[in-house]
């Protein structure tokens, strides 16, 4: 299992299929609750991710399992809405306060 400080994040990658549509929406509501925190967030087609390392990667249900194989030393958080999902609304809430965050 991977985890991560969050005074230690600096960006959080939003992973998608083809990285467009619903993927862009996550990463612009995401990076408007973290604007405070100056952490950046962009997203990324999920077959692309291996090519920089991520400290933590945003996935829906779907690619999860390609998001894991590509990054495993990554956290790697999955969500299965794409509005209100509340494991997105925990990382907020664990970035926000300070939490180590983990994947699994």
């Amino acid at each position: 299992m991977a985890s991560v400080s969050a005074s230690d994040v600096k960006q959080i990658v939003v992973a998608c299929e083809a990285g467009m549509g619903s993927s862009v929406m996550v990463a612009r509501q995401l990076a408007k609750q973290l604007k405070s925190q100056e952490i950046t967030v962009a997203h990324s087609p999920v077959n692309q991710l291996a090519e920089t390392p991520h400290q933590i990667v945003l996935v829906h249900r779907g690619l999860s399992a390609r998001a894991k194989q590509a990054v495993p030393d990554s956290v790697v958080i999955i969500f299965d809405m794409f509005l209100g999902d509340l494991n997105i609304a925990k990382l907020v809430g664990a970035l926000q306060n300070g939490d180590t965050i983990s994947d699994g």
